[in-house]
C-alpha cells in the first residue's frame, strides 16, 4: 500500500528571509544607478561640442551656437569710447573674435597680426572684426591705444554676451574668462563659421592668421 506524504515545506528563518529581501534590494538599488549613469554618459557625449581638425592637423572645438543659428545681439561699449551693437553690421560679414584680455598677451598679438594681414582678411570675405573680453572700457582703450590697434574691442565685465555666445568655457581660466573663439557673422546675422581654438588639451591662445583664414574658408557656411 502506497502512503503520501503530507508534510509541509519547512519554513524560512526570519533572518533568511530579509537576508533575501536585502540582496533584492541592493540589485534594484544597483540596477537603476547603472541606469542613471548610463544616461548620465549619454548626455554629456551627446551635448559634447563636435572637435574639428583643421587644414594645419591641430583641432578646435565648435561650441553653441554653432553654424546656421542666429548671432545673440548685443550692445557693449567699446575700446573706441563707443557702444559697438551686431546691428551695426548687419549686411556684411563680421569676425568675432572672444579673447581672454589684459592677461593674456598672445591674445592682442592676435588682433596685430590680424591687422597686418588686412588684405587676406577682406580678401577672404571678411568686412570687419570685433574683439570681446571681460575687461574694462578703460582698460581695454588703454591698450589698444599703446598696441596702435584700430579693432574695436568690446567690454562684456560680467560674461552676459560671452554666455550667451559659449565663449568662456574655452580657455585657461575657466568660466570666468573667454578663450580664443572666432565666429563668422553673415550679412543676415547667421553664423557661417565658428572655431574654439582655447579649449583643453592645448589652451591655444594664438592662431597663425594664414591657418585660420584656411580654416575659415574650409568651413563657412553661405
Amino acid at each position: 500500500m502506497s502512503t503520501t506524504s503530507n508534510k509541509k515545506p519547512p519554513l524560512r528563518r526570519p533572518d533568511a528571509v530579509l537576508a533575501a529581501g536585502r540582496r533584492r534590494l541592493t540589485w534594484i538599488i544597483g540596477s537603476a544607478v547603472a541606469v542613471v549613469a548610463l544616461v548620465v554618459l549619454y548626455a554629456v557625449f551627446s551635448t559634447s561640442p563636435a572637435r574639428n581638425t583643421s587644414s594645419s592637423g591641430a583641432s578646435y572645438d565648435v561650441g553653441t551656437p554653432g553654424i546656421g543659428r542666429t548671432a545673440p545681439a548685443f550692445a557693449l561699449a567699446a575700446s573706441t569710447g563707443k557702444r559697438v551693437s551686431l546691428s551695426d553690421y548687419r549686411g556684411k560679414n563680421v569676425l568675432l573674435y572672444f579673447q581672454e584680455g589684459l592677461t593674456c598677451q598672445p591674445c592682442w598679438d592676435q588682433m596685430t597680426a590680424l591687422e597686418k594681414s588686412a588684405a587676406e582678411v577682406r580678401g577672404a570675405g571678411i568686412d570687419g572684426i570685433v574683439s570681446v573680453t571681460s575687461d574694462r572700457a578703460d582698460l581695454i582703450a588703454r591698450k589698444t591705444k599703446d598696441m596702435g590697434l584700430s579693432t574695436p574691442v568690446l567690454s562684456d565685465p560680467d560674461l552676459k554676451v560671452s554666455k550667451q555666445y559659449g565663449a568662456n568655457q574655452y580657455g585657461m581660466m575657466g568660466d570666468s574668462r573667454d578663450g580664443h573663439s572666432f565666429l563668422l557673422v553673415g550679412p543676415d546675422g547667421t553664423i557661417r563659421w565658428r572655431a574654439d581654438y582655447g579649449g583643453a588639451p592645448d589652451y591655444t591662445m594664438f592662431v597663425p592668421v594664414d591657418r585660420l583664414l584656411a580654416d575659415l574658408k574650409a568651413g563657412v557656411r553661405s
